[in-house]
């Protein structure tokens, strides 16, 4: 993985935090799950249970992503955060 890619995601990690506006909901866990897959890999774990909304869409929306290299994950979510500018 390049230095390059790693400074630019860093860059976007932190800008992510700055953003105009709060991104809708799918964006937010379009957003997470792109994060966790760039540095994290593939979900691991059990699925949270039916009555923890929010952590099983995170859950999801990262389960969305297996397989996705961390490079593609990070390369993704520059390009997300850059259209939310």
């Amino acid at each position: 993985m390049s230095e390059d890619l790693k400074t630019r995601f860093e860059q976007a990690v932190a800008e992510s935090k700055q953003l105009p506006e709060k991104p809708d909901n799918m964006t937010l866990l379009k957003i997470y799950g792109l994060f966790k897959q760039a540095t994290s890999g593939d979900v691991q774990g059990d699925r949270p249970g039916l009555t923890d909304f929010v952590n099983r869409a995170k859950y999801d929306a990262w389960q969305s992503l297996a397989g996705t290299s961390a490079e593609q994950a990070m390369s993704d979510y520059i390009e997300l955060i850059e259209s939310l500018k």
